[in-house]
């Protein structure tokens, strides 16, 4: 019993496979078909008459094995409507419909197919045209000749004529795809014979080398061009399986026919251009990394620093805005990872230790090429990053325009406005110009764009220190009236209000050069009409976040407007100490000591370092030291007025 069981069992796990390969074998093959139908009817009945009985015979042949086949598969929900698409075909065909209904009728079918039944549509690395070239000369050229014209010195004796593959009207019409169907299963009824033994990578290169036949030299030098000016382009062809899938027929469609022909041949030629590439700047980055590792085993441990800073600077730092928008906390990890290598290697650690650092920096990054590569950026990953972005950056300038707005109104001083509407609008017109500057002119290098975050929130954070200290001294009403008598009119007079302005323009301008790093990066892979929605929309949000702001404002009386005010501004020193610290770490301007226990919360400016936290504790002594005096001067002017009376 126990042998029987045994071989039982044996034949059970070569019956699965077997099933599944038949199953393959029967999708595979009926989509082959219905390609063939399609592109191949034209030639069989034109204007509701047969033009060539023979191939008007085949055509209702391959309908009913397509029928057949479709009945066979495995049962799913889906397989019904295949079947009644089939008896669609099969009566169209016999009532001799036109060219154009049953090329879209059998074109929708074999799409609906690999939707319910999918089958492997491409290969799994760019094919070697190379190697294709060599076999089709092997297995191909003895029927279809070197060129691929048909006129191979065995095409004269069989009863089918091979197919000519430079025939442009049918190359048009014919996906890489439906060649490598051919290839594998043979053409039933023909000399055709399956090269299903053949390894699927050959098969692939063969299907290849077959479809560039139609095109010529100057088509491939004018799709070359092409592809590589015209982003558009590779957001429509974005990776192997869309090539294969793709016939410049279709192509055509949106393009037009000559560019469509000269891209396709390009392509046929150089499938390697539509595999996601590695951003040449993580490429620098781990060349640089490992140029590192290669200065600390010297011993040379200033080159190794300098190096490692340059990996971030150079390699890293580029892609940080795409990546942060895709996948923030990706972008964290890795920024924290290369900051805790270049630790390491100013505490001189071992070259053991700083090759394990290397290595999982590596992985890091094979996680961000999955994330850059071109097919990873869809349209809701695009209206979320544009979105999250220009909320996350635009909020902090706006709380503190706002407050500002406020504290004028409140201060009945509404002319001193244009100044604060001048900072703000300033820095808008100042980020557009950095804009084209980063763009048509010289760039922004990594440590220009880190040295402007970083000391425009060191000025924000100490210019906010004072002003929250000094709101909260005027968080009593009869503090602020005593103040409004005596030194208002000064104290917003002459320079005040040019004051005014630098703050603005500071803590604005420094959110703006952020945002337009990020959004240029996005808008070089995403959609762009995803990504002005997604902006617009933030806009919106910070719009109502405004408006709520000052609507509020005007209803709190003056002792809890500037108290509010106070822990606001305190509030935003802290986390805006935390981030210029850390862009100055980034900038290899401050040196790193790494927490590991302590979380990376970006938004609230906390980042695991002991130079970040220890400059966020000691703005937070500060405000509280300055809060504290505030108190103890009111308490004593308080005892002063009642001894005086």
């Amino acid at each position: 019993m126990r042998t029987l069981l045994l071989r039982l069992a044996t034949v059970l796990l070569a019956l699965v496979p077997a099933a599944a390969i038949a199953e393959s074998s029967d999708v595979q093959t009926a989509w082959r078909l219905l390609d063939y139908m399609a592109v191949d009817y034209g030639g069989a009945v034109q204007a509701g008459r047969v033009k060539n009985v023979s191939e008007y015979a085949e055509m209702n042949e391959f309908a009913a094995a397509v029928a057949a086949r479709l009945r066979s598969l495995p049962a799913k929900p889906e397989q019904q409507a295949l079947v009644q698409g089939s008896a669609k075909l099969q009566a169209l065909i016999v009532h001799k419909g036109s060219p154009e209904q049953v090329a879209m009728i059998a074109r929708g079918l074999a799409a609906d197919l690999l939707r319910a039944y999918p089958v492997p549509l491409a290969p799994d690395k760019a094919p070697d045209i190379a190697s294709g070239s060599a076999l089709f000369k092997q297995n191909c050229a003895a029927c279809h000749g070197m060129k691929g014209d048909g006129h191979g010195p065995d095409a004269a004796k069989l009863s089918t004529p091979p197919i000519a593959f430079t025939d442009a009207a049918r190359a048009r019409q014919r996906s890489v795809f439906a060649l490598y169907q051919v290839v594998t299963q043979g053409l039933d009824g023909t000399a055709m014979q399956s090269f299903a033994d053949m390894p699927n990578d050959q098969r692939w290169a063969v299907a290849f080398h077959a479809g560039q036949f139609a095109f010529t030299d100057a088509q491939v030098r004018e799709g070359e061009r092409l592809w590589k000016s015209d982003t558009s382009l590779r957001q429509r062809i974005p990776d192997l399986k869309a090539l294969v899938a793709l016939t410049p027929a279709a192509l055509a469609g949106s393009i037009g026919d000559a560019k469509a022909n000269a891209v396709m041949a390009y392509l046929r030629r150089h499938p390697e251009a539509v595999m996601p590439q590695a951003p040449a700047s993580l490429a620098a980055a781990r060349a640089k990394l490992a140029a590192s590792l290669e200065a600390a085993r010297r011993g040379d441990a200033r080159g190794a620093r300098e190096l490692a800073l340059s990996a971030y600077l150079d390699g890293f730092e580029p892609v940080e805005p795409t990546l942060t928008a895709r996948d923030a906390t990706l972008m964290g990890r890795i920024e924290g990872a290369m900051g805790e290598y270049r630790a390491a290697v100013d505490r001189g650690d071992s070259p053991d230790a700083l090759t394990e650092r290397v290595s999982a920096l590596g992985n890091l990054f094979d996680a961000a090429e999955a994330v850059l590569a071109p097919d990873a950026a869809t349209q809701t990953s695009t209206f979320l990053g544009a979105f999250t972005i220009l909320l996350r950056e635009g909020l902090e300038a706006l709380l503190i325009v706002v407050a500002m707005i406020a504290f004028l109104r409140k201060a009945e001083r509404g002319e001193e406005l244009r100044y604060v509407h001048g900072g703000w609008i300033s820095a808008i017109v100042a980020g557009a110009l950095t804009w084209a500057v980063a763009t048509y002119v010289i760039g922004i290098s990594g440590a220009s764009r880190e040295l402007t975050e970083g000391f425009g929130s060191i000025f924000a954070a100490v210019v906010l220190l004072s002003v929250g200290i000094w709101m909260h001294g005027k968080a009593q009403a009869d503090q602020w009236q005593r103040y409004i008598r005596e030194k208002m009119s000064r104290a917003l007079g002459g320079g005040s209000g040019w004051f005014l302005f630098g703050l603005a323009f500071v803590v604005v301008y420094r959110e703006v050069f952020e945002t337009i790093l990020f959004y240029a990066a996005l808008s070089a892979q995403s959609d762009n009409a995803m990504l002005l929605a997604g902006a617009g929309f933030a806009i919106g949000v910070l719009g109502m976040i405004a408006w709520a702001m000052l609507r509020y404002s005007r209803k709190l009386p003056i002792a809890q407007f500037f108290r509010y005010s106070a822990w606001l501004m305190a509030v935003l020193t802290v986390v805006l100490a935390g981030k210029g610290v850390a862009a100055l770490q980034e900038a290899g301007l401050v040196d790193i000591a790494p927490l590991s226990d302590v979380p990376r919360l970006s938004m609230l400016g906390v980042f695991p370092t002991w130079q970040s936290l220890l400059a966020q504790l000691l703005m937070a002594v500060a405000v509280a030291l300055g809060f504290a005096w505030n108190r103890r001067s009111e308490a004593r002017s308080a005892s002063g007025q009642v001894a005086a009376r």
